[in-house]
């Protein structure tokens, strides 16, 4: 893999309002993608959101919950560090330190051949902002990756968020860095599953990697639906 400093990714402060992540960007506050999504999402998934929760509880939900966002948070640490050459990844006991190896093992070491930044800052002019885990040359195409933890094994269909990110994403850097990104990748990975074991090689084994593509035709489409949501957002806190 190769590091190129092709385009410049100026720091960028972000502030968290209950729950409203906003990017300040050259004197405007924007919404951050995530945000964005979330404020927009249609009621049928906000009621599958809160009957799994009635399903399990609340305090069972919150649990699961913020131990996939520490389990996350770890694996995207390991991975920015691997990214930027701070440290190599050997397989120890610690679940987020696996999936990296996973991830990094099965795409990152032959796929990536050229990177540009890690978690690095990027927005569209008056709309949105976020944080791209990673962006380069990954299968010969100019693109945006993301990195996600999953608790078990996803499919296709259940994962449209995650396309409308990595859409977001690209538009916002075409946009500002005049590049010419055409896909989307999204690298999954998830803790060992099975019956609990201390040997590190089956828990290794045990972690199920995926990998999503979005490119093309199929890219654009959810470039211009993104877009749309994002102007729904900021009718919306305009009307407020």
């Amino acid at each position: 893999m190769k590091w190129s400093k092709k385009y410049i990714y100026p720091p960028v402060k972000t502030k968290n309002t209950s729950g409203v992540r906003t990017y300040d960007v050259n004197g405007a506050s924007l919404p951050s993608v995530t945000t964005i999504l979330k404020m927009t999402e249609s009621e049928e998934k906000k009621e599958s959101l809160n009957k799994w929760r009635e399903k399990i509880g609340d305090a069972a939900a919150d649990k699961i919950m913020r131990e996939s966002s520490n389990r996350g948070s770890k694996m995207h640490k390991y991975l920015e560090e691997y990214l930027i050459g701070q440290a190599k990844l050997n397989i120890i006991n610690d679940d987020p330190y696996l999936m990296s190896k996973k991830i990094i093992d099965s795409s990152l070491d032959f796929k990536l051949s050229e990177l540009w930044g890690a978690e690095v800052n990027i927005y569209y002019p008056d709309l949105y902002a976020g944080t791209i885990d990673a962006c380069g040359v990954y299968n010969n195409k100019e693109s945006i990756i993301d990195f996600k933890q999953s608790n078990k094994p996803k499919k296709r269909e259940w994962i449209e968020d995650y396309f409308f990110q990595v859409a977001a994403y690209s538009l916002a850097h075409n946009e500002i860095h005049n590049s010419n990104i055409t896909q989307g990748v999204i690298l999954v990975c998830t803790p060992p599953i099975g019956e609990p074991t201390d040997n590190l090689e089956v828990k290794f084994q045990n972690i199920v990697f995926q990998e999503f593509i979005v490119d093309g035709d199929e890219l654009f489409d959810y470039q211009v639906k993104f877009k749309k949501k994002a102007k729904q957002y900021l009718q919306m806190i305009t009307n407020e």
